[in-house]
C-alpha cells in the first residue's frame, strides 16, 4: 500500500453544492434561493432581533431612568481597614493606593463607621461619615476633609 491509494471510506464525504452553475447542475435559476424576498438577496436575511415587520419589543417599551451627571462616586474605605496603620500615621489618599485599600487615584475616597479603631491617626480624605469622624476623634485621632479640587492629583 502506497500513501497515494489511501481514499477516504465510501459514502464519508460529499460533493459541494455547486450553486448558480446552469439548469443542468440541478441549483441554477435561483440558485436555491427560492423566488425574490428578503432572504433571496445579496447579503439578506433579517437580524435575531427583526419580529416580522411589527413595532420591535424594544421601541414598544417605555423609556426610563435618569442618569445624574453631577453624582459623585466615592470608593469605601472603612474605619475598621485602618488598623493596618501605626499610630499617629498621616493617612493620605496616596497612602491608602500605596496599601490598595483604594483603588483609583483619580476617584475621591469616603472614610465610612464600620468597625472599630483604637490608635490615634491623622487622616486626609475627601469624605467621611458622621460615624467615622467620631470614632477616629474618639481613638484621639483627626480628620481633615481634602477639597474637590485636589482629588484628581492625589
Amino acid at each position: 500500500m502506497k500513501l497515494t491509494d489511501l481514499r477516504p471510506a465510501k459514502g464519508a464525504v460529499k460533493k459541494r453544492k455547486r450553486i448558480g452553475c446552469g439548469t443542468g447542475s440541478g441549483h441554477g435559476g435561483t440558485s436555491t434561493k427560492g423566488h425574490k424576498g428578503h432572504k433571496a438577496r445579496a447579503g439578506g436575511g433579517s437580524h435575531p432581533w427583526f419580529e416580522g415587520g411589527q413595532m420591535p419589543l424594544m421601541r414598544r417599551l417605555p423609556k426610563g431612568g435618569f442618569k445624574n451627571p453631577g453624582r459623585v462616586e466615592f470608593q469605601v474605605v472603612n474605619v475598621a481597614d485602618l488598623s493596618v496603620f501605626a499610630a499617629n500615621t498621616e493617612i493620605t489618599p496616596a497612602l491608602l493606593l500605596q496599601h490598595k485599600l483604594a483603588r483609583r487615584a483619580t476617584q475621591p475616597i469616603k472614610l465610612l463607621g464600620h468597625g472599630d479603631i483604637d490608635r490615634p491617626l491623622k487622616v486626609k480624605i475627601h469624605a467621611a461619615s458622621s460615624s467615622a469622624l467620631e470614632k477616629l476623634k474618639a481613638a484621639g485621632g483627626s480628620v481633615e476633609l481634602l477639597t474637590s479640587s485636589s482629588q484628581g492629583k492625589d
